[in-house]
């Protein structure tokens, strides 16, 4: 009988330990943990996919020129026909600006937190916070008041290329079907005159 009540005893000290462990939130912490990673993955391929607003209000950075003899003047028609982006390859687009600058692409760490962005196309080197008049170097960094990407104003860029052109705001409707207008920026290289 006594070793009947020591079994008993037994079972039931391990069953309450089983259960205080069960029961420390473990569970609740883990799903927390899976909850912050969906929203991070989230972020991550807005990022890696260059979601972007595509419009713009039109507002010309300070110090940007206007171009004296562009190839594609105000108000005229031109085709991307190899652009930065899938949806607006093949479209017509209107020029609203021209403008002779050093154009970039850049690589950099959003400020909201999302993945890292590898050669963004484009910004314009009057979107550099005070880099004085000569055109940065492959390599160097500086800071951005461009906004055409969420988290990018304010962020350090890597310069990844650099090059002397004509740069253009145009609107266009995407392959999606999608009206923009001012959109910021299209190198010279990525339109085709209208025949």
């Amino acid at each position: 009988m006594r070793k009947n009540n020591s079994i008993v005893a037994a079972t039931l000290i391990g069953l309450t330990f089983t259960l205080v462990a069960c029961g420390n939130g473990e569970t609740d912490d883990t799903s927390e943990t899976a909850e912050k990673h969906d929203t991070h993955d989230e972020a991550s391929d807005e990022h890696a996919g260059h979601e972007m607003d595509l419009s713009s209000s039109g507002e010309i950075p300070e110090g940007l020129e206007e171009a004296e003899d562009p190839l594609f003047p105000v108000g005229t028609t031109a085709y991307i026909e190899d652009g930065h982006m899938p949806e607006m390859n093949g479209v017509e687009v209107v020029i609203t600006g021209a403008f002779d600058t050093t154009v970039y692409t850049v690589s950099y760490d959003p400020t909201d937190g999302g993945q890292r962005v590898e050669d963004h196309e484009w910004v314009v080197h009057e979107e550099f916070v005070e880099v004085g008049e000569e055109p940065l170097e492959i390599g160097e960094e500086a800071s951005m008041d461009a906004s055409h990407m969420t988290g990018m104003e304010g962020a350090v860029a890597e310069i990844d290329s650099a090059q002397s052109t004509t740069v253009y705001m145009v609107d266009f409707t995407t392959t999606d079907g999608e009206e923009v207008q001012n959109h910021k920026w299209v190198v010279e290289e990525e339109l085709t005159a209208v025949e």
